[in-house]
């Protein structure tokens, strides 16, 4: 102890320390305390992912290709070309239904275009008979036999016809003109029939037909037919004068227009030329309808024009 007026310097106990003012207390071992971990650093946060398609990369350029877009884009492009093809398909259908084109899988033709073909495709012998039946064809009932004598070289319109029905069949155009002449079996009588394919479509052929209906062009005296003279036949005499009846018929299911004339094989002229419906008549009583050259005209040009229609019909069978 020291007295008063004395310093007293504390000497700490063996595993105590003195700092200062403070004091701490010994060193040894204690009753165990908690002591809180130092602070860590926070887990990294998860990506958020979306329901889209994740981003890819390319790996050759680093460079993002958001392929999400992209192939929505794709489906996108790939149902505006699947309607537009449907579309296309769907017209070209509807215009084959409409126009009759044969575009049904089949090379087929439709009946109209097939018959514009024939004057080329279809040998002469079936477009002209050597013979030509007329069963009840002429005068009465009575029966009728043709026999092909001349084949003209096909050519154009020139000439074929008189001027004022050259005029009136022009606006259906000439694309081919196929004739024969023909003798009855008395070789008394001739006839020249006539196809004349234009280069008209349905509906001008329509056209065409009506207003030689209701004007009555097809038994106008002026506008005849002419007759194809073969040299060295009995039709070698037959020009314009020697005409004595015709028919013509502009047909509206062919691009064609289908005629006849007749007269009498001896070069004889005729001075009253009768339309064949006239000198059919029973009443008929012209030497013209005595004859039975309104018959021939006209007996001759309906088995020729069925002729064809049988043609074009074969032509547009459809195989089964």
């Amino acid at each position: 102890m020291s007295g008063p007026g004395e310093s007293f310097t504390a000497e700490p106990f063996p595993g105590e320390s003195f700092t200062g003012e403070s004091f701490t207390g010994p060193s040894r071992p204690g009753p165990a305390r908690h002591v809180p971990a130092p602070p860590q650093e926070p887990p990294p946060l998860r990506p958020f992912v979306s329901l889209a398609s994740p981003d890819t990369y390319d790996v050759d350029t680093a460079r993002v290709r958001p392929t999400g877009p992209r192939r929505r884009t794709g489906v996108v492009a790939a149902a505006a070309c699947a309607v537009l093809g449907l579309g296309l398909i769907g017209g070209a259908v509807t215009g084959s239904w409409l126009t009759g084109d044969g575009s049904d899988g089949s090379d087929t033709p439709d009946a109209f275009t097939a018959a514009g073909d024939l004057w080329h495709s279809v040998p002469v012998d079936k477009l002209f008979p050597p013979t030509v039946m007329g069963n009840g064809a002429g005068p009465g009932g009575s029966d009728r036999t043709w026999t092909r004598i001349a084949v003209a070289p096909d050519s154009g319109c020139g000439d074929a016809f008189d001027p004022l029905l050259q005029k009136a069949l022009a606006p259906a155009g000439c694309l081919r003109l196929l004739r024969a002449t023909y003798t009855d079996a008395t070789r008394s009588h001739v006839t020249t029939i006539g196809l004349l394919f234009t280069k008209a479509d349905a509906a001008a052929m329509g056209v065409l037909s009506r207003r030689f209906e209701e004007q009555g062009l097809d038994s106008r005296r002026d506008l005849m037919p002419r007759p194809y003279a073969a040299e060295g036949t009995v039709a070698a005499g037959f020009g314009d004068d020697q005409r004595a009846s015709w028919t013509l018929s502009v047909l509206t299911d062919a691009p064609v227009v289908t005629y006849a004339v007749s007269g009498f094989a001896d070069g004889r002229a005729v001075g009253e030329p009768q339309p064949a419906e006239d000198a059919m008549k029973a009443d008929a009583t012209t030497a013209v309808a005595q004859a039975g050259l309104g018959h021939d005209a006209q007996g001759l040009a309906d088995r020729v024009e069925r002729s064809l229609r049988k043609t074009v019909d074969s032509a547009t069978e459809k195989p089964s």
